[in-house]
């Protein structure tokens, strides 16, 4: 009988279709109260079969959720000034609640810039500078939704933050840095690291909490995880391999994400909720 010790897996899965029943609910309330059901926008440029894939999903996930969902597709030559151009009018719209730019958009397009159109109060996949700027100083607003789902996980398996030290290896604007503004939030030590930080191996060991989000298949290697440590895993890269060597991360992990199934679920289930959210704001819906 092996005496190998592996991980509890922190399964995204069910927390996320719990939150979408309470999201359902709260858009039943909103369209009872208002008669007018919250409404998704998604803006997708190109056919990238992966971002089809995604888009399709979220639109299947709002429909379930009682959201309307509104879907533009624009032409992979698309120029940026023409995206700007429809992320203002859904900006403009008044039966548009949410707004979500699928991205990658392709080398051609100043994603900042088109994501910079988007009304800060429909930014509910939390990509605008406004949007990074309340997550850093703790002010309302909508977070990015990977780095959200990530803190609903965390909470989802009574894992507190606070004095341990978190490895964020990753800085994308959208995931990396607001993982570790959010973790910074809640009291923990936070060290960002990246595809070029020197001896990354001697950073991951000292982590108490990693989180993977660079975009590099099974980089982050199980000799180098702390034993005991959560590591979180939100890389999604060909052949559904995430940025951790997940075989032998979780034989010294103490609780690690799956991929698929761990991180993924928790971001549409964020992003649906401050769909609501930002319906329930706009049409002026309180809770009562």
């Amino acid at each position: 009988m092996s005496s190998i010790r592996t991980a509890r897996l922190m399964d995204g899965t069910a927390p996320a279709r719990r939150m979408l029943g309470e999201t359902a609910a709260a858009a039943a309330e909103i369209t009872r109260r208002t008669g007018t059901a919250p409404c998704l926008a998604t803006v997708l440029v190109g056919e990238d079969p992966a971002s089809v894939t995604y888009v399709r999903m979220k639109r299947a996930r709002c429909q379930k959720a009682g959201i309307r969902s509104r879907h533009i597709a624009l032409p992979a030559a698309t120029t940026t000034a023409e995206l700007i151009g429809t992320l203002a009018g859904l900006s403009a719209d008044p039966d548009v609640h949410g707004i979500l730019l699928q991205h990658p958009c392709g080398p051609h397009i100043d994603e900042r810039a088109a994501f910079e159109a988007i009304d800060a109060a429909k930014d509910v996949d939390g990509v605008t500078m406004c949007s990074f700027a309340a997550m850093g100083f703790g002010l309302p607003g909508f977070v990015s939704c990977t780095p959200g789902g990530i803190m609903r996980l965390l909470d989802e398996y009574d894992v507190d933050p606070a004095g341990k030290h978190a490895v964020v290896v990753g800085r994308s604007a959208i995931l990396g840095r607001p993982a570790g503004m959010l973790l910074l939030a809640r009291d923990a030590t936070v060290t960002y690291c990246h595809a070029r930080t020197a001896d990354l191996s001697a950073h991951v060991r000292e982590a108490d909490i990693v989180v993977a989000a660079v975009g590099r298949p099974r980089l982050i290697r199980g000799e180098d995880v702390k034993s005991g440590a959560v590591v979180i895993d939100a890389g999604y890269n060909a052949g559904n391999v995430g940025d951790v060597d997940f075989d032998t991360a979780r034989e010294r992990a103490g609780l690690i994400t799956p991929v698929p199934g761990g991180v993924g679920p928790m971001t549409i289930a964020v992003l649906l909720a401050q769909t609501v959210q930002a319906a329930a704001h706009q049409l002026g819906v309180r809770e009562r």
